[in-house]
């Protein structure tokens, strides 16, 4: 319902972009905090109402966090001071972060020990999706808990599906991830063969863009690749979190992953050679200097 108390901790783009549909939405009660208080402002500016501490969200019916990392997720959730360290706690916690299953799993049991239903929410999407609500939400978790927030889920995406009780929608978005970061250097090396082979790049990418191989992903990326626009909506340094999470799922699970693998070490080169805070499309240049193609610009 439109009357609960929202809580929305972690306001960076994806965060902002996430709650900003709440708030456009009808859903304007909404409480939210960030450890740079400063990057909250677009929302205050919507309508959202700033706190100064996490605690202050603990009274919140639903409570959505968006952060960086599996030590940013135990920190705001369980450190001192977290969401669910006092003696009152959100009805139902919403992580739509990507993290790690073992951090999620500890967070899942303190919150049922509070009383508090978490739902895992990984969202696929970069931040201008979002905001144009083409993005895709996986959760898993308590049926119950899925059902009473699925209303404000398809608010902020178009694609929203509950995968299991646990801890499925870690691993979906975990092999999502690494079908995204594996496809985009195969992208980049097929774009490099063709524009050494005296193919112009542009003109084969918008052969892909009419053929079977089209979908949003490769269009977006091949506008990157043609623009050689490498403005991050998910750096390499992020990528890199992932597959390094994605991998360990794969060793825990006695999966081999040799694409995945190969693109892994592809993403740690691109790291070493500068572009660590660069969209991770970057692979793109790195293919290009190995073939011998200079682009001019930034030194590999």
């Amino acid at each position: 319902m439109k009357e609960q108390r929202i809580g929305w901790l972690g306001t960076g783009r994806m965060g902002t972009a996430m709650a900003s549909r709440l708030l456009a939405a009808g859903y304007r009660d909404m409480a939210v905090w960030n450890r740079t208080a400063a990057k909250a402002g677009p929302l205050v500016s919507a309508g959202a109402q700033q706190v100064d501490r996490i605690a202050q969200l603990r009274s919140c019916d639903i409570v959505f966090t968006t952060v960086m990392s599996s030590p940013d997720l135990l920190a705001v959730a369980i450190g001192e001071g977290g969401l669910l360290t006092g003696p009152s706690t959100p009805k139902i916690l919403v992580d739509c972060s990507t993290v790690s299953p073992d951090a999620s799993a500890e967070v899942r049991a303190a919150a049922a020990r509070c009383g508090t239903a978490m739902l895992a929410a990984p969202i696929s999407g970069n931040p201008a999706m979002v905001s144009e609500g083409k993005a895709a939400i996986a959760a898993s978790g308590p049926l119950h808990a899925f059902d009473s927030v699925r209303p404000l889920l398809e608010s902020i995406a178009a694609t929203v599906v509950h995968c299991g009780t646990g801890e499925e929608a870690r691993l979906l978005k975990l092999c999502h991830n690494l079908i995204s970061g594996t496809l985009t250097a195969a992208l980049a090396e097929a774009a490099v063969l063709a524009e050494k082979s005296g193919v112009d790049v542009a003109s084969f990418l918008d052969f892909l863009d009419g053929s079977v191989m089209s979908s949003t992903f490769i269009t977006e990326k091949g506008k990157a690749i043609r623009a050689r626009d490498y403005t991050p909506t998910f750096t390499l340094e992020d990528q890199r979190k992932d597959f390094d999470l994605g991998m360990a799922a794969a060793r825990a699970a006695e999966v081999p992953m040799p694409l995945a693998a190969a693109t892994h070490q592809l993403i740690q080169v691109a790291i070493g050679r500068g572009f660590r805070n660069e969209d991770y499309v970057t692979v793109y240049e790195l293919a290009a200097q190995s073939a011998g193609i200079d682009h001019g610009g930034k030194s590999w």
